[in-house]
C-alpha cells in the first residue's frame, strides 16, 4: 500500500465548525442549517467549513429520500455560496432508481458539489432498505490539506479510516446519528482511529431526533480537543496541518510511527482475501439478521 503525499500548498491552519444541532424527523431542516451557517459566518469569521450530523437534512426518514442532484441539494449549495463556506451537510437519504443510499454531499464555498459519499456500512440489521456505497471520498482544501468522509457505522470498521489515510486524508469528517447506549464506545473508537492513523477525527452527532449529542473532536495525537454534552452546540476547532505532517514524520507524541510501520509491514492479512466462502470463525457466525426473542 502506498501512502499519498499530502496535498500541495502551505500548511496553513484551517478551521472547521461541527454543529451539534437538534434534528427533526418530521421534515425539512435546511432552513435551520442556513441560520446556523449565517450565524457561524458572522460569529466565527475564521471558520472555513461546517460539518453537520448524519441525516441532518431531513431526519432519519427514508420516505423523504431525495434525488441528487435536486432541489434539496441546490438549497444546500446556496447556503455554502452565500456564506462562502465549505459545507458538509451531514447526510440525507438519496433515491437512485429503486435504491436508497445514505449520502453526504461535499459542497465547496462556490456552491458546487465536488463529491458525494455514500455510507459504506448501513447499520444492519436495523437500518433496513438502505443500500451500501462502495467508493471512498477524499478532497483537498487548497492551501490547507486533504479531508476524508465517513458516516456513522463506518467508523466501526477500522479499514474505512485506514483506506482514507492511504488516499492521503489528514482529517476525517464523520457525521453520525447515535441515540443508543453504544455512544461511549464510539467516543473510544474516535480516539483510537485518530491515534492509530495520525489524523484529526471530527465525530459530530445530533440531538433531539438526531441523536444523544456527545460529539467529539480528537487531534492527530489522540488528544480530545472537545467532547460535547447533550445540548445543541457549535464546535469550532482549528486544524493544524503542519502538526499532522510533523507527527507523521517524527512519531505520535514523539513515539510510534504507525503509518510508516503499516506501510513497511512484512505480514499479510488473510482475513482481507476476496474469497469469503471459507469455513472460518466469521463464516460460522450465522446470518446478519434481526435478533429474535430470548
Amino acid at each position: 500500500m502506498t501512502l499519498v503525499e499530502p496535498a500541495a500548498g502551505s500548511a496553513a491552519p484551517f478551521a472547521v465548525a461541527g454543529v451539534q444541532m437538534a434534528v427533526s424527523s418530521q421534515g425539512d431542516n435546511i432552513a435551520v442549517m442556513g441560520r446556523y451557517a449565517a450565524h457561524i459566518r458572522k460569529r466565527f469569521p475564521w471558520v472555513g467549513m461546517l460539518l453537520f450530523p448524519e441525516l441532518c437534512v431531513f431526519g432519519p426518514n427514508p420516505s423523504l429520500a431525495q434525488t441528487l442532484p435536486g432541489d434539496a441539494e441546490e438549497r444546500l449549495c446556496r447556503i455554502a455560496k452565500q456564506n462562502a463556506l465549505w459545507l458538509i451537510p451531514g447526510s440525507l437519504f438519496e433515491k437512485d432508481g429503486e435504491r436508497i443510499y445514505n449520502t453526504t454531499p461535499v459542497i465547496n464555498p462556490e456552491g458546487e458539489v465536488i463529491a458525494r459519499f455514500r455510507k459504506l456500512f448501513p447499520f444492519r440489521p436495523y437500518e433496513q432498505g438502505v443500500s451500501a456505497g462502495n467508493e471512498f471520498v477524499v478532497f483537498d482544501v487548497p492551501g490547507a490539506g486533504r479531508f476524508g468522509v465517513t458516516i456513522c457505522y463506518d467508523m466501526w470498521f477500522p479499514e474505512t479510516t485506514r483506506q482514507l489515510v492511504a488516499l492521503g486524508a489528514e482529517v476525517i469528517l464523520h457525521p453520525t446519528m447515535t441515540d443508543t447506549i453504544d455512544r461511549d464506545i464510539e467516543l473510544s473508537i474516535a480516539r483510537a482511529s485518530a491515534a492509530i492513523n495520525q489524523v484529526y477525527f471530527l465525530d459530530i452527532n445530533g440531538v433531539a431526533d438526531g441523536g444523544c449529542g456527545r460529539s467529539i473532536v480528537v487531534d492527530c495525537a489522540g488528544y480530545t480537543l472537545h467532547e460535547a454534552d447533550t445540548a445543541a452546540q457549535i464546535i469550532p476547532v482549528e486544524i493544524d496541518f503542519a502538526r499532522i505532517r510533523r507527527e507523521r514524520e517524527r512519531g505520535l507524541r514523539g513515539l510510534g510511527q504507525p503509518l510508516k510501520s503499516f506501510r513497511d509491514r512484512e505480514v499479510r492479512f488473510p482475513v482481507y482475501a476476496d474469497d469469503r466462502s471459507g469455513d472460518g470463525a466469521l463464516a460460522r457466525l450465522g446470518p446478519l439478521a434481526m435478533p429474535g426473542g430470548s
